[in-house]
């Protein structure tokens, strides 16, 4: 009777050992997704500044030229004076 006993008892401490080394699976599988997903996210996020900060720059650059422009075709005279007076 004793071995009985302790065979099933062994028995439930294998069962409930493999029962909690998948759970412990899953739950390594589930937060290794969730860290997977939060690094796309961020890498998703940075590609967007990055891009929105690149247009923002063609931009200046595209206005800075066009206001060299106005200033060099409104300038007549070699002196640097302001046309404005």
């Amino acid at each position: 009777m004793k071995k009985v006993v302790i065979v099933l008892a062994l028995i439930g401490f294998t069962f409930s050992t493999i029962s909690c080394r998948e759970t412990t699976q899953d739950k390594v599988e589930n937060s290794a997704d969730a860290v997977g997903e939060d690094i796309e996210n961020g890498l998703e996020e940075a590609g967007d500044a990055i891009e929105n900060a690149a247009e923002e720059t063609e931009d200046a650059i595209e206005n800075a030229g066009q206001e060299i422009e106005e200033e060099i075709e409104g300038t007549d005279d070699y002196n640097g004076d302001d046309d404005n007076n």
